[in-house]
C-alpha cells in the first residue's frame, strides 16, 4: 500500500521515498537517527535521507557549522538558496562579515562513499563537540547533525516549551 503525504510524491509509512525526484522545490527530512562516527571520522547517513540529498541527480551536497553547535547537511539547492539569501547582506555591516566567516569558513562539499558515509573533518567534529554518538535529525529542507549527549539535552529542553515555541512562531507569522 502506498501513503501520500503530499500530493504525487510518493510515500509508504509517511516518510519514507520510495523513488522520489528531487525537483528542488520539496525536498523534506523527517525524523531522527542514531548512529556512531568511526575512527576515521566518517558518519553513515539514514538512506532514507541520502536518497533526498541526491535526488535531483547531483552527488553533491554541502556540510557547515550549524548555528546551534551542531552541523548541518544542505542539499545543493538549499545551499544555493542559502548562499543567495546571505550575499544580499551589505560588506560594511560587520555581523553580516562576521556570520559569512563562520558560516562560511567550515563549509565544504561533501559526497558519500559506497558504503553511503560521509567524511566530517576535524574541525567540524570539534565545533559541534561530536565524540562518537550522534543523532542525525531532519528538520524539514535539512539535515542537523547532533553529537548525542548534546541532542538529548537540547531536545528535552525544546519539549518542555514546545506549546509556547508554537505560539511565538504563530505571532510572528500574524505580525506579517
Amino acid at each position: 500500500m502506498k501513503w501520500y503525504f503530499y500530493p504525487k510524491l510518493p510515500m509508504k509509512c509517511g516518510i519514507c521515498p520510495l523513488s522520489v525526484k528531487n525537483t528542488g522545490a520539496l525536498t523534506m527530512f523527517y525524523g531522527e537517527y542514531r548512529h556512531t562516527v568511526d575512527e576515521k571520522s566518517r558518519l553513515s547517513i539514514p538512506s532514507r535521507f541520502r536518497t533526498l540529498l541526491v535526488g535531483d541527480g547531483n552527488d553533491k551536497f554541502y556540510l557547515t557549522r550549524g548555528l546551534d553547535k551542531h552541523l548541518l547537511l544542505c542539499t545543493t539547492t538549499k545551499w544555493q538558496e542559502l548562499e543567495t539569501k546571505f550575499t544580499k547582506h551589505s560588506l560594511t555591516n560587520a555581523a553580516a562579515r562576521n556570520f559569512k566567516r563562520a558560516f562560511y569558513s567550515g563549509a565544504g562539499e561533501v559526497t558519500f562513499d559506497k558504503q553511503g558515509r560521509i567524511a566530517i573533518p576535524p574541525t567540524l567534529l570539534e565545533y559541534a563537540e561530536i565524540r562518537r554518538e550522534v543523532v542525525i535529525v531532519g528538520v524539514s529542507d535539512a539535515i542537523e547533525i547532533w553529537d548525542a549527549d548534546k541532542w538529548s539535552k537540547s531536545i528535552g529542553s525544546l519539549l518542555e516549551n514546545f506549546g509556547q515555541a508554537a505560539e511565538e512562531l504563530e505571532k510572528g507569522s500574524n505580525e506579517k
